[in-house]
């Protein structure tokens, strides 16, 4: 720490004798505040989406205070503040279409409030870029503290992941190989315990990414929920915080080009979620950090996933941490000269030395490149005339049969369509066809929502056929798996390809070739094209009416077009 203190935000509200000091610090001791905690110590805001209705972030409220021990115990003075929580186990029609929201909620409650740093309580997937984003636009110092995943789902003796299994179990009810009475038997053996998702999902894969990052504590990845360690993880934030508002560590000294690299290679090692893409695009540029598509290619595509677990293998969260968690897979990629060991962390070693020694318990779950579960991990990032601004494909998650593949599209327009559609027994598909999706990208949806792994239709189940090439302009989760092309763009509702796409077109996926191809001649695609017209949303209003006007396309990350690039917190305007 440096010798001389520094002159705290903070200060601007609650120091001297002047009139708007005297009424700030009033107010606050209303609260039983005693007079030493505005003697000039640091004010560290604890952003918490902790929300009953958000079951992940449920148990956040008593992870928050023992973010406050560790905060009191550094000479802080803590002080949780409540923003929009995202859940997209309960929220319609996508936690998506409010990620952004969540974003300017906590870029303004820390721009417009007397903090100095803070601490980010996240938990369900999208509570960690919603949060993230809003605090890199502030970029003060900060520590993202997940909430941890749930024990391992446990369904009759045998190990169930959240999420993956409900996809799973879904097919076999409709392929007759599971009662509906057994269906809904497994529900409470699927979660099991407060925290996220225990599978590879979006929630832990972000986690991880933070970790990744070093904008989170070593082991915040995969600590269980429930696990004491967790407690002891978040009281040791608490007290770390304080230190990097004294030394000026904001998230800009961590948040740098090189962390984004090795978060990418980390999420090709680990199988982890598509959804990291837009998010980990969407932070970077709200640091002035054009990371893009290419990048994702370019630095995945020679990482193996050496990670076991599910939608992608077998094992679960819980298993991941008993064998060594995120630094053990790090130091595997560190060691390969895949990691730029340099790097920073909000822990104050840098990556290369927190990783350096870490050992692994258990080399089913975590393997190394010798023994890799997929060759070559990382999101594929396809091309094409069907996707010119790009579309993504999870190589780990997908039939190896079916990466490089020729059939004829089965289209449908819209969610609704397909569900509508999709058990009709006179509908023309088999295991060759192609589904498409439209019109569930950001504008589509809007908010592109998890609808991309479209199941597949009862009558091929029941023959036995499990994975067929999907293709939509949606996300999925990150629990889900399939040969599924993701992300298409330009989305349909943006007037991309995709929205010319009729039943009985050709389409080839080449995923070796990074390559997506719709076979059908410039002269016909020009006639589709004049004859297409633009989705109407004569039923949005309001916020919904803002993100269609406002929301940037999957390839640049799904933010706000007003809200990329740098900006700082500042000093606001006093109001008195």
């Amino acid at each position: 720490m440096s010798d001389e203190p520094r002159k705290l935000r903070s200060s601007a509200w609650f120091g001297g004798a002047g009139k708007n000091a005297f009424m700030h610090r009033s107010w606050m001791k209303n609260e039983g505040l005693p007079p030493d905690v505005f003697d000039g110590r640091p004010v560290i805001g604890i952003c918490n989406t902790w929300s009953e209705l958000t079951p992940c972030n449920a148990h956040l409220r008593e992870l928050a205070e023992r973010v406050k021990r560790g905060v009191y115990e550094a000479g802080g003075l803590p002080l949780e503040f409540p923003v929009m929580s995202l859940g997209e186990s309960n929220m319609r029609p996508t936690a998506m279409l409010f990620r952004n929201l969540a974003a300017m909620d906590v870029e303004e409650s820390i721009r417009s409030n007397p903090v100095d740093g803070v601490i980010l309580m996240v938990g369900c997937d999208k509570t960690t870029p919603a949060l993230m984003m809003g605090a890199a636009s502030c970029d003060l110092p900060a520590i993202v503290v997940s909430g941890g995943p749930m024990l391992n789902g446990n369904f009759r003796g045998k190990p169930i992941g959240s999420g993956t299994h409900v996809w799973k179990f879904y097919e076999d009810v409709k392929a007759g190989r599971m009662s509906v009475d057994d269906f809904l038997a497994a529900e409470q053996g699927q979660s099991r315990s407060a925290g996220s998702c225990m599978t590879m999902g979006t929630a832990s894969t972000m986690a991880s990414m933070a970790e990744a990052l070093g904008i989170a504590m070593p082991d915040n990845a995969a600590i269980p929920a429930v696990d004491s360690r967790r407690q002891i993880l978040a009281q040791e934030a608490g007290r770390r915080i304080v230190g990097m508002v004294r030394d000026d560590i904001r998230m800009s000294k961590i948040l740098t080009r090189e962390a984004f690299e090795n978060a990418i290679r980390v999420n090709g090692a680990i199988g982890g979620s598509t959804n990291a893409v837009i998010h980990l695009i969407a932070v970077a540029r709200r640091l002035g950090i054009d990371l893009s598509l290419d990048d994702w290619d370019r630095l995945g595509r020679s990482v193996p996933t050496i990670v076991d677990l599910m939608p992608s293998g077998r094992f679960l969260m819980e298993d991941f941490y008993y064998a060594g968690g995120l630094r053990a897979v790090m130091r595997v990629l560190a060691e390969a000269g895949l990691l730029h060991t340099d790097a920073a962390s909000v822990a104050g070693p840098t990556i290369g030395e927190i990783v350096a020694d870490a050992p692994n318990y258990n080399g089913e779950v975590i393997r190394g490149f010798e023994d890799a579960l997929t060759p070559e991990g990382g999101i594929a990032v396809l091309r094409g005339n069907l996707a010119p601004g790009g579309a993504v494909i999870k190589p780990s998650a997908a039939t190896p049969a079916l990466m490089q593949h020729r059939g004829p599209a089965v289209v449908f327009e819209t969610i609704e369509h397909y569900y509508a559609r999709i058990d009709d027994p006179d509908l023309e598909i088999d295991e060759n066809s192609v589904m498409v999706l439209k019109n569930c990208g950001p504008k589509g949806y809007p908010g592109m929502a998890e609808v991309g792994n479209m199941p597949l239709p009862a009558k091929l189940l029941k023959r036995g056929v499990t994975d067929m090439v999907r293709i939509s302009d949606a996300r999925m989760s990150g629990t889900a798996y399939g040969t599924v092309v993701l992300h298409t763009a330009p989305e349909a509702a943006a007037g991309g390809p995709l929205a010319l796409v009729r039943d009985g077109d050709m389409i080839e996926l080449d995923v070796a070739g990074r390559r997506l191809h719709l076979e059908v001649d410039e002269a016909e695609l020009a006639a589709r094209r004049a004859a297409w017209k633009p989705p109407e949303h004569a039923d949005i209003n309001g916020y919904q009416k803002l993100y269609v006007e406002h929301v940037l396309q999957a390839d640049e990350g799904c933010d706000f077009d007003f809200l990329t690039g740098k900006r700082e917190a500042g000093i606001p305007r006093h109001s008195h």
